[in-house]
């Protein structure tokens, strides 16, 4: 199990409601472990962000299991995932990595404290393993 550090502004939905909402005015040692599902963490995998491009669009040595870089339809950078290559089409998924499953977390709070003015008005955490401007 991977562990990482993670600080949170509560409440200001920064991290899944559920997360949230089990850690959220918990005093320093609290402990548990969360299982969500789909709909309460990455979302349902969703047919229509998986596309077939002709294979000649993209560099050489694209490979299954690897990503790319693209513009979505609204113009901002996305993340594709390689899906499959089959003769001149590759199929992206432009789904999250996690969506469609069900994960769990193991939490523990080892620290509290305010939230500054600087971070209620930027609405994420600054500093160590915080957001760094």
């Amino acid at each position: 199990m991977r562990q990482t550090k993670t600080l949170f502004l509560s409440p200001r939905n920064n991290i899944f409601p559920k997360v949230e909402s089990a850690l959220g005015g918990q005093a320093v040692g609290f402990s548990v472990v969360l299982e969500l599902q789909p709909v309460d963490a990455f979302g349902d995998c969703e047919d229509h962000l998986v596309c077939t491009i002709p294979k000649s669009e993209f560099p050489p040595g694209i490979k299954v299991g690897g990503s790319l870089q693209g513009r979505g339809n609204d113009g901002q950078p996305q993340i594709f995932n390689v899906v499959k290559i089959k003769g001149p089409e590759v199929d992206l998924d432009d789904n999250h990595a996690l969506a469609g499953k069900a994960i769990r977390f193991s939490c523990k709070v080892t620290g509290v404290r305010a939230a500054t003015a600087e971070e209620i008005t930027h609405k994420h955490v600054h500093g160590e393993h915080g957001h760094q401007h």
